[in-house]
């Protein structure tokens, strides 16, 4: 960007530095621009969007612009830099929060998983089919804590709570209790 006469500019940037708000609106108006076009080319396209560009430089010209009062202006097109590799700054900052928190996605409940289950890939089909039959024949309490525990992966403070036991030792008796009765109705099938 060319830059304005350099006595314009750092009368503004004086003024801006000083807390002049209308100062600080010129160098802004001045600024944004360029600097908007400049940042256009810098995003990756899966970051890109118009308002983000936008937003990324504002908050970037804010920022120093609240700092004026301690940037030294060192000439014509100084300014213009140091807001740039503002910008770049915001930039990067962005993308590596973009990288560390991937947008969120609805999930597709139509999509159906044919995929095994963890389950059924450690016991097999067959076994499943055992399990399953065996676990049919068990009491609702026994089938809910074994289903907590065994494909839940719940722990037992957490199987304590949800089946009212006082305590995880007593929710780990009944799933062991479970566990066994669920054994002895599988030999049988």
């Amino acid at each position: 960007m060319a830059e304005a006469p350099t006595g314009i500019t750092l009368a503004l940037f004086e003024r801006a530095a000083e807390g002049d708000r209308d100062a600080a609106d010129a160098l802004f108006a001045r600024y944004a621009p360029a600097l908007h076009r400049w940042a256009r080319g810098r995003l990756p396209q899966w970051a890109r969007d118009i308002a983000d560009t936008s937003d990324l430089i504002q908050d970037a010209m804010m920022q120093t612009f609240r700092h004026l009062g301690t940037i030294e202006y060192r000439g014509q097109g100084a300014l213009h830099a140091y807001l740039r590799q503002a910008v770049l700054n915001r930039i990067r900052e962005e993308l590596r929060r973009r990288q560390a928190r991937p947008d969120r996605q609805a999930l597709d409940t139509a999509i159906e998983d044919t995929a095994m289950s963890p389950l059924e890939a450690a016991i097999g089909e067959e076994a499943l089919q055992r399990y399953d039959a065996a676990l049919e024949r068990l009491s609702a309490e026994d089938r809910e804590v074994i289903i907590a525990r065994v494909e839940l992966g719940l722990s037992h403070r957490e199987i304590a709570d949800a089946v009212g036991k006082p305590s995880a030792d007593a929710a780990r008796m009944a799933v062991g209790r479970a566990l066994a009765r669920l054994a002895r109705q599988m030999d049988q099938t």
